[in-house]
C-alpha cells in the first residue's frame, strides 16, 4: 500500500505503478461531464479556471446528500468514459491525476503518459466507505449543477488503485 499526499509532487506520481493500491490524503476536486465541459470551455476561451490544476486530483463522482454527522453522503465513483472527450485537454493543461471507474480511451491513456499523470480507480459499490474518508466538502463552482457541482473535498486515507501509471502502462488484473 502506498500513500499519496495531496497536492502531489511529480516525483510522488512517478513512484506509483500500475496495480499499486494507494491511500490519498489531502484535497480532491470532484467533477463529472458537465463540469469537464465547462472547464474545457474556459481553457478554450483563455479564462481563469475555478481551481489550480497543478498538484490537483479530480474524482468523477456525484454524491448523495450528507446524512447527520457526515461531510457528504455516498460518494462512489462514476463511469470515467463520459469524461474521455475532455480529459486529454485538461491533462495537457496540468490536471494530471484522475479518479473514476472503468476503462479509458486510448487518447486518454496517451495523454496520461505524455503528461506523466495517473488514472486511479475507486472501488465501485463503496460509496459509504468513501463518504467516511471525507472530512470536509465545499462547493467551488457551478452550484446550479446540484450534486454534480465542482466540489473541493478534504480526504484522509481515501483508497484507490492505479490502473494507468505515469509511463502509460495499463493494469489489466
Amino acid at each position: 500500500m502506498k500513500r499519496l499526499l495531496l497536492p502531489y509532487s511529480d516525483d510522488a506520481i512517478g513512484s506509483i505503478e500500475f496495480g499499486d493500491e494507494v491511500l490519498l490524503s489531502g484535497v480532491i476536486y470532484t467533477g463529472r461531464d458537465q463540469v469537464h465541459k465547462r472547464l474545457a470551455a474556459l481553457i478554450g476561451e483563455g479564462k481563469e479556471l475555478p481551481f489550480d490544476f497543478a498538484g490537483s486530483v479530480i474524482y468523477y463522482m456525484g454524491p448523495s446528500p450528507a446524512p447527520e454527522g457526515f461531510a457528504l453522503g455516498a460518494a462512489g465513483p462514476t463511469t470515467s468514459a463520459r469524461m474521455d472527450p475532455f480529459s486529454p485537454l485538461l491533462a495537457d493543461h496540468g490536471l494530471k491525476v484522475m479518479i473514476g471507474k472503468g476503462p479509458r480511451a486510448e487518447e486518454v491513456r496517451a495523454s496520461i503518459e505524455r503528461n506523466h499523470g495517473l488514472y486511479l480507480q475507486a472501488y465501485g459499490g463503496c460509496g459509504a466507505l468513501y463518504s467516511s474518508c471525507i472530512r470536509k466538502s465545499e462547493i467551488v463552482a457551478y452550484p446550479e449543477l446540484g450534486p454534480e457541482a465542482l466540489l473541493r473535498l478534504e480526504v484522509e486515507d481515501f483508497p484507490v488503485f492505479c490502473v494507468i501509471d505515469s509511463l502509460g502502462r495499463v493494469y489489466r488484473g
